[in-house]
């Protein structure tokens, strides 16, 4: 069995490893020669491809492959796999038995600190989140059209070896941001291949929240963090003052619970259910630098 992974970054990397360990071959996509030697360092055969023109070599591995996960963003234009003048996806890839597309929670908007889940209707306010929207549904087509399930994992805030609260603390740019009331879902990017090999060996599709079982304020994981390494405490921000890009201000005006109650119900057990176990396993292992 082959996965190829389109967009094979900190998650897609974290996929592609968990399905080899499973024993797939992996193939994954980068934009650029220099990545591609790090993919290879991890058993995942490298190729380029930016979304656009489709080369002989992916088109080679598209024709074998068996498993699929896009996380490449979709953009104003759409998904690259749907836009005009691209094959059909199953010409392309005619043993293709499931996929999986990488969404985020923040297609649900501002729930006021509720607790959503699969059914809950969504409001996406920024316009990556409206584009993804867009995204999920022209896969969801896809598979009522060609009976190939498809699985839609909104991911929530990702992090783990190489990015998490660990590092910031250590680099000096940890904050504790204080918004009141203001919480977040987030996933261990290890729970995001172990989830996506779930639907994948079950052939489950639909749309499924991808993230731990515990919402809480940021500032809490910076705090965790910076007692775990027994480090001064980061001060806190307020989040009114603070400087923040537009993106990462935008992060703060959707606040809400996110279940996942679904995945959870169909057999799957996450890793790292918590921030706090999570940190700890990293700091105890010294993993977390990546």
């Amino acid at each position: 069995m082959r996965l190829l992974v389109l967009g094979a970054g900190f998650s897609g990397r974290a996929i592609a490893q968990t399905f080899i360990a499973a024993g797939y071959s992996a193939a994954g996509t980068t934009r650029s020669a220099d990545k591609a030697a790090a993919l290879q360092a991890l058993g995942i055969v490298p190729l380029i491809y930016d979304g656009e023109a489709i080369s002989g070599d992916l088109e080679a591995i598209m024709r074998d492959t068996t498993h699929l996960v896009q996380s490449i963003a979709p953009g104003k234009d759409g998904d690259p796999l749907f836009r005009p003048g691209t094959m059909p996806l199953l010409d392309l890839m005619p043993h293709l038995r499931w996929a999986g597309y990488l969404s985020t929670v923040g297609v649900y908007g501002d729930h006021k600190g509720a607790w959503v889940d699969e059914d809950t209707q969504i409001h996406p306010v920024s316009t990556r989140s409206v584009e993804r929207v867009a995204a999920e549904n022209r896969w969801l087509a896809f598979s009522a059209e060609s009976g190939v399930p498809v699985a839609i994992l909104r991911l929530a805030g990702i992090y783990g070896p190489g990015r998490n609260a660990l590092r910031n603390v250590a680099d000096g740019t940890a904050r504790r941001l204080i918004k009141k009331d203001q919480v977040f879902n987030r996933i261990r990017v290890e729970d995001i291949g172990g989830s996506a090999l779930f639907l994948a060996q079950g052939g489950h599709g639909g749309i499924f929240n991808i993230t731990d079982d515990e919402p809480g304020p940021p500032q809490d994981v910076v705090a965790e963090a910076a007692r775990l390494m027994g480090a001064d405490m980061p001060p806190e921000i307020p989040f009114e003052t603070a400087e923040l890009s537009p993106m990462a201000r935008s992060f703060y005006g959707e606040n809400k619970r996110v279940s996942n109650a679904k995945i959870h119900a169909l057999g799957f057990t996450l890793r790292y259910p918590n921030y706090r176990m999570s940190l700890a396993q990293m700091w105890h292992d010294d993993v977390w630098r990546g």
